[in-house]
């Protein structure tokens, strides 16, 4: 089995949730990850990311980030385990990212640094 990274992305709401639709939200996260744990093909459920972040480029330029002109969020990640690229997809099934935004999944390569 391979490892692979969920990244969590979605664009900014136009306006703060209630606290109401935020426990909601909690509540559905809560749900999938413990599923998916007791599953056991995600192996880390990772953590929430700030919504604020900083590029930093190879000339030691610093700018808004990741994405500027479009604040675009990368909201979280986990890490899962799973024969193939195709299968780690279809273990995003029921991701409550994928109600307001998306999943991108990338294999980790696993380097012989000894």
């Amino acid at each position: 089995m391979a490892r692979y990274l969920f990244i969590y992305r979605s664009t900014p709401p136009a306006s703060e949730p209630s606290p109401e639709e935020m426990q909601a939200i909690m509540t559905a996260w809560g749900t999938w990850i413990e599923a998916s744990m007791k599953a056991g093909w995600m192996v880390d459920p990772g953590n929430p990311l700030d919504y604020d972040g900083k590029v930093v480029e190879s000339a030691g330029t610093v700018t808004d980030g990741p994405f500027a002109e479009s604040k675009e969020l990368v909201g979280g990640y986990s890490f899962v385990v799973a024969d193939s690229l195709d299968e780690a997809v279809k273990l995003t099934a029921g991701c409550p990212a994928l109600a307001t935004g998306r999943v991108e999944v990338r294999q980790v390569v696993e380097l012989d640094l000894g």
